[in-house]
């Protein structure tokens, strides 16, 4: 069923890491990327590529000779690595009549609210005027994301985003073995139904030297996916027509159902800046009743955030219950706590649209 999903999607992304993109001395390699090129022209339907590969392309340019440890030469080698990987997609789409179009999206990009509308927007008009995303982090400017999963996450998102009915993988192997893939013994996973079925497995958290994210971040986004109901096929680069077919590779099913995407980063893949206290009627609450979280509730404010930025709330055993994107600074809470809203006339500590529970 997830394969033949995966072969009738409308709506479809695709993900690329570096390695499938690029010579071993880093720089692009047009004959694999033109193959990938026509593989996607040729499917009927609306195809978003996120593609990895712009530091691995700034690496030669740069004289570089591996991909570098320090963000700001990273982020150096992204930004000239990113002009090449888009104008080489540009016109190997365009030999097909395609026009391509550079999306560059960072966490808060899916997280906060305003930021998600304008994402999706883009993209759904973008696919709407018969243009190819081509969608990458921004490697150039981003931080903590520079780090992300080479991707992998990012690809899982925007399937979210741009309510895409299956996603593709494409990789340096096969698929998700049982082991060592370089063992003779190590068998493929043709089928994952839920976490049950990894839970014997021997997953590597390593990549190639060019990318950042392995096995594990590709687990890990395969299941950030399903678990919002999005069909996944994890299968090798060279393989890439029969993956859209939906044959080969490793399938994960869909084990829940749709929601939010910035929301399933939220809960999934954000890192909370900070710890709101909640006592136990707050708790009932947010829990319980579903509701947004009041200024009445929150007992004690820790670490430093931001307005928009992600928090934990625990409570009072310590214990983690939802996560949320603050309304307000850390600085301007502890004079709030207590308080009733209707006294001060304040806003929500934690909108109940903001918040899931964990």
């Amino acid at each position: 069923m997830s394969r033949s999903a995966v072969a009738a999607a409308q709506r479809l992304v695709v993900k690329v890491g570096s390695s499938s993109l690029t010579t071993a001395a880093g720089g692009l390699d047009p004959a694999r990327l033109d193959a990938l090129v026509d593989v996607l022209a040729a499917r009927p339907g609306q195809v978003v590529l996120v593609s990895s590969g712009a530091i691995a392309a700034g690496l030669a340019p740069l004289g570089l000779s591996r991909r570098p440890r320090d963000l700001a030469t990273q982020q150096a080698a992204a930004s000239v690595g990113q002009m090449l990987l888009v104008q080489r997609y540009a016109s190997a789409f365009a030999r097909h009549g395609r026009t391509v179009g550079q999306v560059l999206l960072t966490a808060d990009d899916v997280v906060r609210r305003s930021h998600y509308r304008n994402a999706q927007t883009t993209l759904d008009r973008l696919l709407a005027l018969g243009v190819v995303p081509v969608v990458n982090e921004n490697d150039a400017v981003a931080t903590d994301e520079i780090r992300f999963g080479d991707n992998d996450r990012l690809a899982a998102l925007v399937a979210h985003i741009v309510r895409a009915e299956a996603l593709v993988l494409l990789s340096d192997v096969d698929g998700l073995y049982d082991g060592d893939p370089r063992r003779p013994d190590a068998r493929l996973v043709e089928h994952v139904s839920g976490p049950q079925d990894l839970a014997a497995l021997t997953i590597g958290g390593t990549g190639s030297g060019l990318g950042s994210g392995g096995m594990a971040s590709k687990v890990d986004a395969a299941g950030l996916a399903t678990r919002a109901g999005v069909p996944v096929l994890l299968a090798a680069t060279a393989r890439a027509a029969a993956a859209l077919r939906g044959e080969g590779g490793t399938v994960f099913a869909p084990t829940g159902t749709r929601a939010p995407g910035r929301l399933l980063w939220l809960a999934h893949a954000s890192t909370p800046r900070g710890r709101l206290v909640l006592d136990d009627g707050a708790v009932a609450a947010v829990v319980d009743r579903r509701s947004s979280l009041l200024p009445a509730g929150v007992t004690a404010v820790e670490g430093e955030f931001a307005a928009g930025d992600p928090v934990e709330l625990s409570g009072l055993d310590g214990r983690p219950v939802a996560r949320g994107l603050v309304a307000y600074d850390a600085a301007e809470l502890p004079a709030l706590l207590g308080r009733s809203t209707r006294e001060l006339g304040l806003r929500e500590v934690v909108h109940r649209d903001d918040l899931v529970l964990l």
